[in-house]
């Protein structure tokens, strides 16, 4: 394809975090989040207009003008269709050795009995854990699991569980979850999961919960990406945690 001179996106990659505000605020899809940063797809899926620039939080973003392979509208169309269509969910083997990571286990909660006749106090694990079924891990869990149907969904990033105290009484209770790295693992292949999740899950709502480092904030525009394609908008809430343990916020998870 012959180059032109136009306007295009330029990304620092500097300045960007990582944080993906700016992926389901490009119209055209042609951002994603790779390696803990934004990059595009191709030069041929931005037109340049810059519509990205005002949702990202370090200015990482700007319209440059510079030889680049031309716009090509048609396939920014093929592009969007593309994103649209879930992958096929790949099942993961039980490993010879007997180790079964992704093998699919519902727990019984405890009746409100039980619950009663705990112990009060000593450590905190007296308590007790809500996990309510395993796996947990965006990556193992298949979008067509039982206990995603009809269910109020927990979005975890995993650093959240470590640090707030109140993980399992405040945020898992009474809800099934989802829990992986925004930065370090793919999130083309989380926004794909959720796609199907929400395609298929018939959710009763989502709530994320991640750090309040920027990195962290990608989980927010993977999830955002994949309402946005799935044109599926459960009722959602976000809580951010503190590294030092504290909910820092706590309110709807805004499109």
């Amino acid at each position: 394809m012959a180059k032109v001179m136009r306007k295009i996106i330029e990304i620092d990659e500097v300045l960007c975090t990582g944080c993906g505000e700016c992926v389901p605020n490009c119209a055209e899809g042609a951002l994603v989040i790779e390696n803990g940063k934004a990059k595009m797809i191709a030069e041929k899926y931005c037109d340049g207009l810059g519509a990205c620039l005002g949702h990202c939080p370090t200015g990482a973003l700007q319209v440059i003008e510079r030889e680049a392979d031309d716009f090509d509208e048609a396939a920014v169309e093929e592009l969007l269709a593309s994103q649209k269509k879930p992958k096929i969910e790949v099942v993961e083997p039980t490993l010879g050795c007997g180790c079964a990571g992704s093998h699919m286990e519902t727990f019984a909660r405890p009746t409100p009995c039980q619950t009663a006749n705990k112990p009060v106090g000593g450590l905190p694990a007296a308590a007790g854990s809500a996990l309510s079924h395993w796996p947990i891990q965006i990556r193992l869990v298949p979008p067509s699991a039982p206990f995603l149907k009809n269910a109020d969904l927990l979005v975890a990033a995993d650093c959240t569980a470590a640090s707030y105290a109140g993980f399992h009484q405040e945020l898992l209770a009474g809800k099934v979850m989802m829990m992986g790295c925004p930065k370090f693992d793919d999130a083309e292949s989380y926004v794909q999961k959720f796609v199907e999740v929400l395609q298929t899950a018939n959710l009763n709502s989502l709530t994320i919960a991640i750090m309040e480092v920027p990195c962290c904030g990608s989980m927010r525009g993977i999830v955002k990406e994949a309402m946005r394609r799935s044109g599926i908008t459960p009722k959602s809430e976000e809580v951010v945690i503190s590294t030092r343990g504290e909910i820092v916020k706590k309110g709807p998870l805004g499109l």
